[in-house]
């Protein structure tokens, strides 16, 4: 309702409705007021007249006086100065009047004036009286000439009727009117009103960035429709230009983020390699020391230590490979040859090379499928996972019930065109606070299970980058007896 009392649609309603009131009650005054004074001048004037006729006419008096009557429809009465009635067109109509007023000063005639004498001049008095037999106004002229006083008395009441009835039928007609006119006011200011609302909100969208309202043109070639055409043509300007903006800031943040992000890829590469490298080269360069200051110098020791420094620097070298590795799937550097193949053949061909180390650590491993399976995927990359997933429950199994068993199993994921890979092994679960840390590259095993005696290398980080690039789910769940990892992979094109 605020709303609509601030527009131009109800500003335009009130000025031309007001407008309209006014105008009829203009009306109402001139009728009911101006009217009514004209009214009473208009009687003024002729009984004055009726009365310099009657003073005028000496030798046919009576006759003017009958004529005097019928034409100006009054009553005509003439007495003495003591009141004896000499002749009247109504029989002595004086006396049915109540007290006659009487003045001793002039009064002139003014629509202004509301007092019962409306007239006092040379002997002639007007005023207003009440017929005390009906009750009616009446409009009284007593005049003195001479040794006779003329009175002349004309009816007002079917005037004051007229008045009133008249107001009334202008009361009623006002209020048609206004309906009518409010009505036929509303539907002009909408109409003009509009283009102007349609306007304002196509200029509120403009300047939310909204471009996608345009302004509906009309066959007219006013001021609104020129105006809309500029709209539409801003409107079109702003959206191309901050399209190009927005393209531009996009290319900049993507090259600003790339920056930053190969800066930081290099920061943690030096400062992982650093931090790893420290004990292997701290103990390749204990053992070359020990050959150089010949600490043992039988053939044997110094083999050993020949053989230490060959093993250290071969660590070294998978770990900066793996490192390198993860740094190019992080950065989506790597490309994926994907193509079928049998995932059963993949799990077994890796279990395999275990045989010894589960036989000797009496070690249970079950795969729930023994037929072929066949996935889509790069075999290079899906071998690091279950390598990884693996190779962990070797390292954390624990004999739970007089056991310790690793499961395979393969089932159809969630997501329907997947199947879903998952490694469990018997042992201790991993606490709530750390199963999302455990994914991080060198997390250590203080804060969570012991894994590699001292962390989890960067092993689970590279299935993290390796399923975060084919957009598959990967995870860890803690069970009754152990813990369970999973990953979904794409199921082979039929």
């Amino acid at each position: 309702m605020k709303r609509f009392l601030n527009s131009i649609q109800a500003k335009l309603f009130l000025i031309v409705a007001s407008i309209v009131v006014i105008t009829i009650l203009f009306l109402v005054i001139i009728n009911g007021v101006i009217f009514e004074a004209y009214y009473y001048y208009h009687i003024k004037n002729h009984l004055i007249s009726s009365f310099e006729k009657i003073v005028e006419a000496q030798d046919n008096q009576e006759g003017v006086i009958k004529s005097l009557s019928e034409i100006e429809n009054v009553e005509i009465e003439i007495t003495d100065t003591n009141n004896v009635m000499k002749y009247s067109t109504k029989n002595d109509f004086v006396k049915e009047f109540n007290s006659i007023p009487s003045v001793n000063y002039e009064v002139k005639y003014s629509i202004f004036n509301q007092d019962e004498i409306i007239y006092n001049k040379d002997n002639v008095m007007i005023c207003k009286i009440i017929d005390k037999v009906t009750g009616m106004n009446d409009i009284l002229l007593k005049g003195t000439r001479e040794d006779k006083i003329i009175y002349i008395v004309k009816p007002i009441s079917i005037i004051e009727e007229s008045i009133k009835i008249s107001n009334r039928s202008i009361w009623t007609i006002t209020i048609f009117s206004m309906t009518v006119s409010a009505v036929a006011i509303l539907l002009i200011t909408a109409k003009f009103t509009k283009p102007i609302s349609e306007l304002n909100e196509l200029a509120k969208g403009i300047s939310n960035l909204d471009f996608s309202k345009k302004y509906t043109m009309h066959n007219t070639d006013d001021e609104l429709n020129q105006l809309g055409m500029s709209i539409n043509a801003l409107s079109s300007t702003l959206e191309q230009k901050i399209k190009e903006l927005e393209k531009h800031n996009m290319q900049l943040e993507r090259d600003i983020e790339e920056k930053s992000k190969i800066d930081e890829m290099r920061k943690q590469f030096i400062s992982d390699v650093s931090h790893e490298l420290k004990t292997p080269i701290s103990l390749i360069q204990g053992y070359a020391e020990g050959l150089i200051e010949n600490v043992n110098s039988d053939e044997e020791s110094k083999n050993f230590y020949a053989e230490v420094i060959v093993d250290e620097s071969n660590k070294m070298d998978a770990l900066v490979k793996r490192l390198l590795e993860l740094m190019k799937l992080e950065n989506e550097d790597s490309k994926f040859n994907d193509g079928e193949f049998n995932i059963i053949e993949l799990i077994n061909s890796i279990t395999k090379k275990y045989d010894k180390r589960l036989k000797e650590e009496n070690i249970k491993i079950t795969i729930d499928k023994k037929k072929e399976i066949n996935v889509y995927a790069d075999e290079f990359y899906i071998d690091e996972v279950f390598s990884n997933y693996f190779t962990n429950a070797m390292k954390n199994i624990k004999e739970v019930d007089g056991k310790k068993e690793i499961k395979v199993s393969i089932k159809d994921s969630p997501n329907t065109d997947k199947y879903r890979i998952s490694v469990f092994n018997t042992g201790d679960s991993i606490s709530n606070e750390n199963l999302d840390k455990i994914w991080n590259r060198f997390y250590k095993a203080d804060k969570s299970r012991n894994r590699e005696k001292g962390g989890h290398g960067i092993g689970l980080s590279l299935v993290k980058a390796i399923m975060t690039r084919y957009k598959s789910e990967y995870g860890v769940n803690n069970l009754e007896n152990g813990v369970e990892f999973y990953f979904d992979i794409d199921k082979a094109k039929k």
